[in-house]
C-alpha cells in the first residue's frame, strides 16, 4: 500500500480498543487525532511504543533487562515492520536540585572540558569545574548554590515538655517514631518544659550531629544514631521526596538564600578564577543560550575547536526550536512540561541515528502559534533524516503538518476506541469526519460583555516584566496569551496579591494519582454512596469501602493481582476471587435500587446521573462532570488511566457553581480535542454569566476569539520578552502588527479561506 513500506498492528484490544487493524506508513509524519479518552494514547504509546520498548529490553540479557524500565505485554495480536521507538513525552524532569538546563542536555560536560583546556590559569581538569564533584563544589553549601536557614523558634513550643508535644514540626509529634529517637534517649527530662533546659540540654536536643549515645536506656534501638532536630530535618526531610509532603510546614520555618560563599554560582572560589575571554564558567552558564553560543563563537584557541563546534551545535538545536531565551543554570525542576519535550526533541536532532519512529505526545501544549512553526520545522528534520513520525495532536495548528491522518472515535472511553478515519490531510478536510469539520471552521468572535470594574497592575517587574502596567476586567472573560515564556504566568503571579474576592487558582500542581483514586474518591462522594448502601442495607458504611472492611481478601480491593517476575515484567492479572469487583461476598451480597456496590461503580457518569437524581449531594458533582465532558467515565475507573485533559477538566469540574469568584485557569484547554474545546467555551460563558471573572492563560485561538478581553504579552521569551505588545478586544488585535497573538487569528482565518 505505501511505497516505502509500513507499520501493520493486527488485532488492537488495550483498553477501550475495539480490536484495531492498522497500517501506518513509515519515512512520514502521522497525526493521530480524537477526542481526549477515545483510546489515541492506548494506541500508539501503550500498544505501539510498549510493543517496540519491550521488544528491544529483551535483546538484552536477563541480568541487565531487571535494571531496565518495565513496559508490559501490550494487548495486540501483532506488530509487523516495528522499527525502534524513542518516545518523547510531555513528562516534566525529576525534581534535583543538582539538575539544571545545561547538565541535562550534556552542554555542561563540554563546557567543563573548554575551560579546563582553554581557561587561564589552569586550576585543573574537567571535574574540577563540576558543581556536583567534591573537588569542584562549593563546600558550604556542597554545590547547590543556596543554603537553607531553619529558624528554630518556629520547631518548638518552650512552654511544653517533650511529652506534651513541644516539637511542633510535623511528624515529630508525640507517639511518632521520630518524636521517640527523642523521648527514649535518656539525655532529657521528658516532662520538664523546655524553657527550662540547659543551654547543653537545648543544644543536644536542637543542633547535635549525628553519634552514637553512651549507656543508652534499653528502649533505644542498639544501632541508632542520635541526631538532633535541626540537622534531622536538613537530612531527612528537606531536598528528599517528603519534602513535597511538607510544604506548607516547611515554608514557615525554612528561609533560602543565596549562599554567602559562592554567591549562588555552586562552585569554589579558586574554580573561579580560570577564564576564557574574562570569563568564568560561572558568567557562562549564568547567560541565556543565544549569549553563550556567541561567546563560544568569539573564542580562538585552536585545541578546542571540535569542543566548541560540539557544543555549539547543542545550542543551536535548541535556540531553533524556541528555547534560546533559557539560561544555562536553570534548574530543569523549573521547566514546563513543553519546555522539556522540546529540549528533548532538540536533543535527538542532532543524533545520527536513523530508521527510527519517533513517537510525540502532543508536542504543541503550551505553545503559541509562533512556536508551534519552530515544532513543524523540527519534525520536519526529524522524518527527512530518514525516521517515521507518530504524533498525538489536537491542535488545528500543528495537524496540517500530517502526511497521514488517523482519526480514533467516535466518541470517548467505552463509545471509542474505533479507526473513524484515516487518509491524508487533505482528505481529512474533504471528509465529513469530526475532527475534519471541526478544521474547516473559521474563528468566530463573539460581541465583548460590558465591565465596570477592573484591576490595574502598575509597574510590575517580576522575573522577566519590564515594567509593564495594564489594566485586567472583573466580570468577563480575559485571556493572556503570548509566546512560551514571554511572561504570561509572571503577570498572573503580579495579579494574585491584588486579589481581594476569592479566588479559585486552578493553575497550581498536578493531581496525585494512584491505582485506588477514582472519580468517586476525588469529587468525595464515594462516602455519601457508602452511607446509601449503608441505609438500604442496614449494615456499616466501612462495608462498602474496598479500602476498608468490604475489600477482596485476595487482592486488597486493588482488583488486580500483581505478581513480582524478577527480571521480567511484573503480572497484573484480573483478581480470580472478585474477578475485578474489588469487594468481598458479603458487601457485593447488599443491593441499592438493584445494583450492587460493585455494578455501581462501572456506571458511566452520564447513567450515574439518572441513577443517583434524588441525590443531591451526589446528583450535582455528577452533573458537573457532565458540563465539562467527563459524563464517559465510569464511576470508580482509576484516575491513572486518565488522560492530562481529563485531569483538568476533572479539577474544574471540582470547582464549579462558586458564583462571584475569580477563576484563575492556566492553558485549560491543553489535550482537548476540538469538539471538547467547545463544550469549554460554553462553560466559560456560563461562568461568566453567573457573575464570575475569567482569567486564563492560553493559546488556544478558538478561546481567544471568544474572549471579552485579550493581553498578549511578548514579543518573545525571556529577557526578549516581558512587554505588553496589545490590550484590548480579540478582534481588534488583527489589526496590530506588533502583536504575535493578532497576526496568528488573523493568519488562521485566511487559512481557512485557503482550504
Amino acid at each position: 500500500m505505501f511505497e516505502r513500506g509500513a507499520i501493520e498492528v493486527n488485532d488492537a484490544h488495550q483498553n477501550n480498543l475495539k480490536h484495531i487493524n492498522l497500517t501506518i506508513p513509515k519515512y512520514k509524519i502521522t497525526v493521530f487525532a480524537g477526542l481526549s479518552g477515545s483510546g489515541k494514547s492506548s494506541l500508539v504509546f501503550d500498544t505501539i511504543a510498549a510493543a517496540s520498548r519491550r521488544e528491544l529490553n529483551e535483546t538484552f540479557p536477563s541480568f541487565t533487562q531487571q535494571y531496565l524500565p518495565k513496559y508490559g505485554q501490550p494487548h495486540v495480536k501483532r506488530i509487523d515492520h516495528l522499527p525502534v521507538a524513542i518516545v518523547i513525552e510531555q513528562k516534566r524532569i525529576g525534581k534535583n536540585a543538582r539538575s539544571t538546563l545545561s547538565t541535562y542536555t550534556g552542554i555542561y560536560s563540554l563546557l567543563r572540558l573548554l575551560f579546563s583546556r582553554a581557561g587561564q590559569p589552569f586550576v585543573g581538569y574537567s571535574d574540577t569545574f563540576s558543581f556536583n564533584l567534591p573537588q569542584g563544589m562549593c563546600q558550604t553549601c556542597q554545590g547547590l548554590g543556596y543554603v537553607d536557614d531553619i529558624d528554630s523558634k518556629a520547631l518548638i513550643d518552650p512552654n511544653k515538655s517533650l511529652n506534651q508535644g513541644a516539637i511542633t514540626f510535623v511528624s515529630f509529634g508525640p507517639n511518632t517514631w521520630r518524636w521517640r529517637r527523642y523521648v527514649n534517649s535518656g539525655l532529657f527530662d521528658n516532662d520538664k518544659p523546655i524553657k527550662d533546659y540547659s543551654d547543653h540540654e537545648m543544644n543536644m536536643l536542637m543542633n547535635a550531629p549525628q553519634q552514637q549515645l553512651k549507656g543508652a536506656p534499653a528502649k533505644w534501638p542498639r544501632t541508632a544514631l542520635y541526631e538532633g532536630v535541626i540537622p534531622r530535618i536538613r537530612r531527612s526531610i528537606i531536598g528528599k521526596k517528603e519534602a513535597q509532603h511538607h510544604k506548607e510546614a516547611l515554608a514557615k520555618i525554612v528561609t533560602r538564600r543565596p549562599c554567602p560563599d559562592c554567591h549562588g554560582t555552586r562552585l569554589r572560589p579558586e574554580v573561579l578564577t580560570c577564564k576564557i575571554n574574562g570569563l568564568s564558567i560561572a558568567d557562562v552558564l549564568s547567560m541565556d543560550l543565544v549569549h553563550a553560543l556567541k561567546f563560544l563563537h568569539d573564542i580562538d584557541v585552536p585545541l578546542v575547536t571540535d569542543v566548541i563546534r560540539e557544543v555549539g551545535t547543542k545550542i543551536q538545536s535548541l535556540i531553533d526550536i524556541g528555547l534560546g531565551y533559557l539560561t544555562l543554570d536553570r534548574s530543569t525542576e523549573t521547566l514546563s512540561g513543553g519546555e522539556t519535550q522540546r529540549i528533548k526533541i532538540a536533543k535527538f536532532l542532532t543524533s545520527d541515528l536513523v530508521d527510527m519512529v519517533y513517537i510525540l505526545d502532543e508536542p504543541s501544549v503550551g505553545l503559541h502559534p509562533h512556536d508551534i512553526q519552530l515544532i513543524k520545522n523540527a519534525l520536519i528534520n526529524l522524518k527527512d533524516k530518514g525516521n517515521t513520525i507518530l504524533v498525538v495532536e489536537h491542535n488545528p495548528e500543528l495537524i496540517p503538518i500530517a502526511d497521514y491522518v488517523v482519526e480514533i472515535g467516535p466518541k470517548a472511553g467505552k463509545g471509542g476506541g474505533q479507526v473513524t478515519f484515516t487518509g491524508t490531510y487533505e482528505e481529512l478536510l474533504n471528509s465529513n469526519t469530526m475532527t475534519g469539520d471541526y478544521l474547516k471552521r473559521p474563528l468566530t468572535y463573539r460581541t465583548p460583555r460590558q465591565f465596570d470594574e477592573k484591576i490595574s497592575l502598575k509597574h510590575v517587574q517580576t522575573h522577566n516584566l519590564k515594567d509593564v502596567s495594564v489594566a485586567i476586567p472583573l466580570g468577563v472573560e480575559t485571556v493572556i496569551s503570548g509566546v512560551a515564556g514571554s511572561g504570561k504566568s509572571s503577570l498572573v503571579d503580579a495579579l494574585r496579591p491584588k486579589l481581594k474576592e476569592p479566588f479559585i487558582d486552578l493553575a497550581q500542581g498536578a493531581i496525585g494519582t494512584n491505582i485506588r483514586s477514582t472519580p468517586v474518591t476525588y469529587l468525595d462522594i464515594l462516602d455519601d454512596i457508602r452511607k446509601e448502601f449503608a441505609m438500604a442495607s442496614g449494615a456499616s458504611t466501612s462495608l462498602f469501602s474496598y479500602n476498608g472492611k468490604g475489600a477482596c481478601p485476595r487482592c486488597k480491593g486493588k482488583g488486580v493481582t500483581i505478581t513480582n517476575m524478577a527480571f521480567m515484567d511484573p503480572v497484573a492479572q484480573e483478581c480470580e476471587m472478585c474477578h475485578g469487583k474489588r469487594y468481598n461476598d458479603e458487601a457485593l451480597s447488599h443491593l441499592y435500587h438493584g445494583k450492587n456496590i460493585s455494578e455501581v461503580l462501572n456506571l458511566p457518569i452520564e447513567m450515574a446521573i439518572a441513577f443517583f437524581k434524588d441525590t443531591k449531594e451526589i446528583d450535582h458533582k455528577l452533573v458537573n462532570m457532565q458540563k465539562v465532558g467527563l459524563d464517559y467515565l465510569t464511576l470508580g475507573q482509576p484516575l491513572t488511566t486518565l488522560s492530562g485533559g481529563e485531569l483538568q477538566r476533572l479539577k474544574l469540574a471540582v470547582q464549579l457553581n462558586k458564583t462571584g469568584t475569580i477563576y484563575l485557569l492556566d492553558e485549560p484547554t491543553a489535550g482537548l480535542h476540538m469538539k471538547d474545546v467547545a463544550k469549554l467555551i460554553k462553560l466559560f460563558d456560563e461562568l461568566v454569566a453567573a457573575g464570575n471573572t475569567l482569567i486564563i492563560v492560553e493559546h488556544n485561538l478558538e478561546v481567544i476569539s471568544k474572549a471579552d478581553w485579550l493581553i498578549d504579552v511578548g514579543p518573545n521569551a525571556g529577557i526578549y520578552g516581558g512587554e505588553i505588545l496589545y490590550a484590548g478586544i480579540p478582534e481588534k488585535a488583527q489589526a496590530e502588527a506588533a502583536s504575535r497573538t493578532g497576526q496568528a487569528l488573523k493568519a488562521y482565518n485566511q487559512q481557512r479561506q485557503l482550504n
